[in-house]
């Protein structure tokens, strides 16, 4: 192993405690009973231990795949340090990454033991529990100190939840998991005598603050806020564009899917502008799902028609399927439409693409394809299945977490699945524009939200105005832009990165571009930051431009 290599390795183990609960860590070795780190003192000693190694691998003289693994290892130090410094912790209370209720009652309750080992892990993990929100209630009450206080909305949502899940003991989520011999009863008393009278004191401490008003819910409204804004920007899309420049962005692209939004869904609805054909997708009931049967059928098609088309378009795929499940029925009223859980590092499951049947009358139909072309086939299911097969590079270099790669490739495979033949129709691919919309509008409210000050009644209505979004999904998406700051911004922002960079291979390379060979080269490198793969990209395209020059010219034609 090299230098930079051992480096690397070492900052896996950084990320994993800062949080062993990460879906690419599971099952990382010394770190399966522990919980996430919370405190600002653990914190900032992950922070800091990240730092030292990033400095020590700028120091060294690298290049090839060594200069790519020391650049990816940078920016996750550097993300590691600005999830430290923006000290979400102390007034984020529903985000699925910093906030520490959702991470006792929703990621922790997703754990399934498989072995005695892994058992006890897991009731490690649940005593930690007490400790765990005591920390939690510090950070809330040094944030009330330093005036980051949490947003009222977010406050009321969260008390609600806690005293629900004390109220009904026999529906605990962190019983779902079976386990075996005298663990269950141990599991019972760790609950009954110390985890619940945790989260009744934790609730205490949340009852005892006055929270932001709906007119204040942005990052603005706090001390540093704008600047803590700009670095979680920076860090999820992997670009120095800045808010004023994504949100003028957003602006300009919704403009231009105005057009589009008329010329696709105006002959299917008998309308003329787009903001008929909007609420139309909005209102019409013909145009919901029947049942969680439909919705599963119409899935497993779509994965099925991309499977099939694959081996033209990619060289290599994933050594195993997708597996598609339903929500689990105890995560369903609170999770996404569609989520993909990727595989473990040592291939012991599959990646499975979670279709979300809870009040599926509610859901829209025409999404359903676009949604399983970004979560599955050849979306997240391509790029994080086959980044846990890159055995050949350094662990980090599969598990690094970049939000604007990740959900840009996913995105991008969305359109692509129009050249691939793969939408069954234009109802399908009226739903993926309006998950274009959705992404686009995200670059507005979340810079207008955190850069802008915006009120969370304009964001509401912003997004009423430009999205054919139902009203439950504005009001969820409104309130998870407020609590990850940063995150939504990274979805069209990646996209457009995979987009312009295979435009310019495009361009580049003539009748040379091979578009298997594209996607194997952003796919082949794991998970990179947007400016690492422009390199990368930029690399490949003069090493195959010197092999057309070089190659020897065909025979003379008469």
């Amino acid at each position: 192993m090299t230098e930079v290599g051992a480096l690397a390795d070492r900052l896996v183990e950084v990320l994993a405690t800062e949080d062993p609960l990460n879906d690419l860590l599971d099952g990382q070795p010394g770190f399966q009973g522990l919980l996430p780190q919370i405190s600002a003192a653990g914190q900032a000693r992950t922070a800091a231990a990240a730092a030292d190694l990033a400095a020590a691998a700028t120091e060294l003289a690298v290049s090839g795949p060594d200069a790519v693994t020391r650049d990816v290892l940078v920016q996750q130090a550097e993300a590691v340090r600005t999830r430290s410094e923006t000290r979400l912790a102390e007034h984020t209370l529903l985000d699925l990454m910093h906030a520490p209720a959702v991470v006792a009652l929703n990621r922790l309750p997703a754990a399934r033991p498989a072995t005695a080992e892994q058992e006890e892990f897991f009731l490690a993990r649940i005593a930690g529990l007490p400790d765990f929100l005591a920390q939690a209630a510090d950070r809330h009450r040094e944030g009330v100190a330093s005036g980051r206080l949490p947003v009222a909305r977010s406050l009321r949502t969260l008390t609600g939840l806690l005293e629900n899940y004390l109220a009904h003991p026999g529906q605990d989520p962190l019983t779902q998991a079976p386990l075996t011999g005298d663990r269950t009863a141990r599991r019972e008393r760790l609950l009954a005598e110390e985890v619940r009278p945790a989260v009744a004191a934790y609730r205490a401490t949340l009852q005892e603050i006055t929270g932001r008003p709906d007119e204040q819910p942005g990052l603005c409204w706090l001390p540093d806020g704008e600047a803590n804004y700009t670095a979680l920007a920076r860090m999820h899309t992997t670009t120095e564009r800045t808010p004023a420049e994504l949100h003028a962005e957003g602006l300009r692209l919704l403009a231009d899917l105005e057009a589009e939004f008329a010329r696709l869904g105006g002959p299917l609805f008998g309308v003329r502008t787009g903001a008929e054909v909007r609420a139309r997708l909005r209102t019409d009931p013909a145009l919901k799902l029947r049942d969680g049967a439909e919705l599963l059928a119409l899935s497993r098609a779509a994965m099925d028609r991309a499977e099939a088309a694959a081996p033209r378009w990619f060289g290599r795929m994933p050594g195993h399927r997708c597996e598609l499940r339903e929500t689990p029925p105890d995560k369903a009223p609170t999770a996404s439409t569609a989520a993909y859980l990727p595989p473990p590092l040592d291939g012991s499951r599959p990646g499975i693409y979670y279709a979300n049947t809870y009040r599926v009358t509610e859901r829209d139909r025409c999404v359903t394809e676009a949604n399983a072309f970004h979560e599955a086939v050849p979306g997240h299911h391509f790029q994080l299945g086959l980044a846990a097969e890159l055995t050949g590079l350094p662990a980090l270099r599969r598990v690094a977490w970049v939000n604007a790669y990740m959900e840009g490739w996913a995105l991008y495979c969305e359109h692509l699945a129009e050249e691939m033949g793969l939408y069954s129709g234009d109802l399908m691919r009226l739903g993926a524009l309006a998950n274009t919309a959705m992404r686009a509008a995200r670059l507005v409210v979340d810079t207008g939200l955190h850069a802008f000050g915006w009120p969370r009644a304009r964001v509401v209505a912003f997004l009423r105005e430009h999205t054919a979004m139902t009203e439950v999904e504005i009001a969820s998406e409104t309130d998870r832009y407020i609590e990850t700051p940063g995150q939504a911004l990274s979805y069209l922002v990646g996209r457009m990165e995979f987009q312009r960079l295979r435009a310019r291979a495009e361009r580049e390379l003539g009748a040379d571009f091979d578009i298997r060979g594209f996607h194997d080269l952003v796919l082949g490198g794991g998970p990179l930051p947007l400016t690492v793969l422009d390199r990368v990209v930029d690399d490949w395209l003069k090493v195959v431009s010197r092999g057309s020059r070089t190659r020897s010219p065909g025979p003379a034609r008469s």
